[in-house]
């Protein structure tokens, strides 16, 4: 059996058509795809990265030992699954790029993915990532 650690990224939302709110309600519709799972919002997300469940961790492990970041990421094997939203990009962000010069070819491919989709939740504040520790 297999584990590994997969980051899904929101690619979109969508309103159920059973709970669409009427043309002149649309401010409503905006407001609760910003907000997040009411009036039968539902969010589709997508596999953007994935890794091995022990390279995750020597990956995690390139982070500054103590800081806010790693133990941002160490939720993963604590709690099974974590959520990185707009609060936590600039966070994030920096302590990958610093992780950078201690980082293997591998490594430092998913620090860019990751890196590629912080900015993405930076331009667009509702995209988050879920990212969850899966076992085959």
């Amino acid at each position: 059996m297999g584990e590994s650690v997969v980051f899904s990224q929101l690619r979109r939302k969508f309103i159920d058509e059973n709970d669409t709110a009427p043309a002149q309600a649309q401010q409503v519709v905006y407001y609760s795809l910003a907000i997040g799972h009411h009036l039968g919002v539902i969010d589709c997300l997508e596999t953007a990265l994935s890794c091995p469940w022990d390279d995750y961790l020597t990956w995690i492990a390139t982070l500054e030992a103590g800081s806010e970041a790693r133990r941002k990421m160490e939720g993963v094997p604590r709690y099974g699954e974590i959520v990185i939203d707009s609060t936590h990009v600039m966070l994030l962000a920096n302590a990958f790029d610093r992780a950078q010069v201690r980082q293997n070819a591998q490594q430092l491919a998913w620090s860019k993915a990751l890196l590629s989709m912080l900015h993405d939740i930076h331009q667009e504040s509702a995209i988050y990532l879920m990212v969850r520790r899966l076992r085959d």
